[in-house]
């Protein structure tokens, strides 16, 4: 019995014939979905690789910082915004930033305010554990020699005894944290402060008008965050913030308020500025 096979009309009854146009459309179609996935799959994956990395620079590494106050003036200015190497730690010597744990006199370090852990200051260390230490005339004695400090500024203010011969401890200064007062009585003897081991005395560089050692205490080693490593941007002092003092923190996120001012609102010179 033979069956009769009837021809379909149609492009697609044709084997081995090109492709209809309806499923080639389909195809690249496809294709391009694909592809777009693909393409989203990889920026999401390199955008969570970038986060990581940020966030291990930021925990481990370096830090942004924003100097709030003019106690370290001329060093870092107000509106500064620092890079810190927060390697506290021991490490090989092919690291990008070299280990911070030695700290020498005359290092700037950023650390935790005594008083308020929550905020963050900058300042220069002056006395090592074990230094006996005195401030006459307008310079720092080490165990009794004068030490040179070309990074100081003495700007002209009113004259203050307890500032400017610390440690006196004839009377308290209004300024005076009560804890450290009642403290320096078990470190000064004949006229010296002897800094105790693992801590450290800093001041700041504006050394007329800076709250530091001198008036709230010791920097305890585990206390500092790290050293700054350079200036990457600077704001003018017409939009820094006003009425900040060195007691407030320097904002890690760097956001910029302003004042008003739109003209010359950053210091391009500063920008890089290694810190020393």
């Amino acid at each position: 019995m033979n069956i009769a096979i009837e021809p379909v009309n149609g492009p697609s009854a044709s084997i081995g014939g090109p492709t209809p146009a309806w499923e080639t459309k389909s195809v690249v179609v496809s294709q391009q979905v694909t592809t777009h996935r693909h393409g989203l799959l990889q920026a999401s994956q390199s955008l969570v690789y970038m986060v990581i990395v940020a966030l291990f620079i930021v925990t481990f590494t370096v830090q942004p910082f924003r100097i709030p106050s003019a106690s370290m003036e001329p060093t870092l200015l107000v509106g500064d915004f620092l890079l810190v190497n927060k390697q506290v730690g021991p490490g090989p010597p092919h690291h990008m930033f070299p280990s911070t744990s030695v700290i020498r006199r005359g290092d700037i370090i950023v650390f935790h305010y005594p008083v308020n852990s929550s905020m963050h200051l900058v300042k220069r260390v002056i006395g090592l554990p074990g230094d006996r230490l005195r401030l006459r005339g307008g310079l720092v004695y080490i165990d009794g020699s004068a030490i040179s400090e070309p990074y100081a500024v003495y700007r002209g203010s009113a004259p203050d005894s307890y500032r400017d011969e610390f440690p006196r401890m004839v009377s308290a200064d209004p300024g005076v944290n009560s804890r450290w007062w009642i403290e320096m009585h078990s470190l000064v003897s004949r006229g010296e402060l002897t800094v105790p081991p693992d801590s450290f005395f800093v001041l700041g560089d504006n050394r007329n008008d800076s709250e530091d050692s001198r008036y709230w205490g010791l920097v305890p080693r585990a206390a500092i965050v790290g050293k700054p490593i350079l200036v990457y941007f600077s704001l003018n002092n017409s939009l820094s913030t006003a009425g900040q003092t060195s007691a407030q923190a320097m904002p890690g996120s760097g956001a910029i308020r302003s004042q008003g001012a739109t003209h010359s609102f950053a210091r391009w010179t500063r920008a890089f500025h290694i810190v020393r």
